[in-house]
């Protein structure tokens, strides 16, 4: 694969991975008033992943604790509001105004968006860990009725 081999490819990728988190996290946050959001900025940070794992850079490790977090994020934002009588997912607002930013409004839709971006990021780091291992690297170590694959060269 020419990207393992190309210092020209792999300097690339680890010069536009800043640049792509950064749009990732800008769309992330204007994902409330304008088009963008937690499912768009959590594909283009998991493109920064598919491509910094073809080229063999460093990549999160735990994929799927990572989708597990924003599961349980996506979870408790949606049943929260039942705990005090209110609609499930309905939404909560809160404004402050910073010394330098001015007016911020956050809300518990940035808090949902935040456990998409987690489940879509976990998403596609596990789809590409499964698909770079071995056939029987995904059975656990624990199975008692695990079958080796052993290579008989018979289909040679």
């Amino acid at each position: 694969m020419i990207a393992s081999r190309s210092l020209v490819v792999r300097d690339g990728i680890r010069l536009a991975s800043p640049l792509a988190v950064v749009v990732g996290v800008a769309l992330f946050f204007a994902g409330h008033n304008q088009p963008g959001g937690g499912f768009a900025a959590g594909l283009i940070l998991g493109a920064v992943i598919a491509l910094r794992h073809s080229v063999g850079l460093a990549v999160p490790a735990r994929p799927l604790r990572l989708m597990a977090v924003g599961g349980v994020i996506i979870g408790l934002v949606a049943v929260a509001p039942l705990l005090i009588g209110d609609p499930v997912l309905d939404q909560y607002i809160w404004e402050t105004k910073l010394p330098v930013l001015g007016k911020v409004k956050a809300g518990t839709a940035l808090l949902f968006d935040l456990g998409v971006v987690g489940v879509v990021v976990g998403l596609i780091g596990s789809m590409l860990a499964s698909l770079a291992a071995e056939p029987g690297d995904l059975v656990g170590p624990d199975d008692d009725d695990v079958v080796a694959h052993v290579d008989t060269g018979a289909e040679r």
